[in-house]
């Protein structure tokens, strides 16, 4: 089983800290777009078949294994919204693909809300090849709520909005460490490593 594994993404950010999750299981991650395999359609309502749709999309163009990862931010008083959309929420409503845009689409529409509770969520499927009849599939959630306006400067997408209760702080002022080690992200990394151990290189 190679220790190469194609992720379906490219998304610099996301690339840096799924590196960083996976590197326990010394496997060596490489973007798609490196590699001149265009971004798989995402057409729909959940993460898992988004997912699994781009994972497969990626392995078939490549060749070999590949890992993609959905994620986005559920609000509860939006009935799950922005969800799979989350980024690019703000072209619903006439805005640019934009984190600042995003955000400030979230915001408008919660308007004066005050049920704020919201969670990240991220699937991340993994295939040997396209046609894997048995893919991997992990998820992870992280429970917070949405603050009235930006507060933080790391991160991307909606950690400024993002505020963890337990920790006091907003996802974007959570250093890079303590965040991969909490976030929706780490969660999901860490069950597909152990899946990956078990069902991939455990057969090595």
């Amino acid at each position: 089983m190679t220790r190469r594994l194609v992720l379906a993404s490219n998304n610099a950010k996301k690339l840096l800290e799924l590196q960083a999750l996976f590197a326990p299981l010394g496997l060596e991650l490489v973007t798609q777009g490196s590699l001149g395999i265009p971004e798989a359609e995402e057409p729909y309502p959940t993460f898992v078949e988004n997912a699994l749709t781009k994972a497969r999309h990626a392995a078939r163009a490549s060749g070999g294994a590949a890992i993609a990862d959905d994620s986005g931010l559920c609000v509860d008083s939006l009935g799950g919204a922005p969800g799979v959309l989350s980024a690019r929420y703000a072209t619903l409503f006439g805005g640019r693909r934009d984190d600042a845009e995003n955000n400030a689409a979230l915001l408008r529409q919660l308007g004066d809300r005050t049920d704020r509770r919201a969670r990240f969520v991220c699937v991340l499927a993994a295939v040997r090849g396209a046609d894997d009849p048995e893919p991997l599939i992990a998820m992870g959630r992280w429970e917070g709520s949405v603050l009235a306006e930006p507060r933080g400067e790391a991160g991307f997408g909606y950690d400024p909005l993002m505020f963890i209760a337990s920790l006091g702080k907003s996802v974007a002022e959570l250093g890079a460490e303590e965040k991969n080690r909490l976030s929706h992200r780490a969660l999901a990394a860490r069950q597909m490593l152990q899946l990956m151990q078990e069902v991939w290189f455990g057969r090595e």
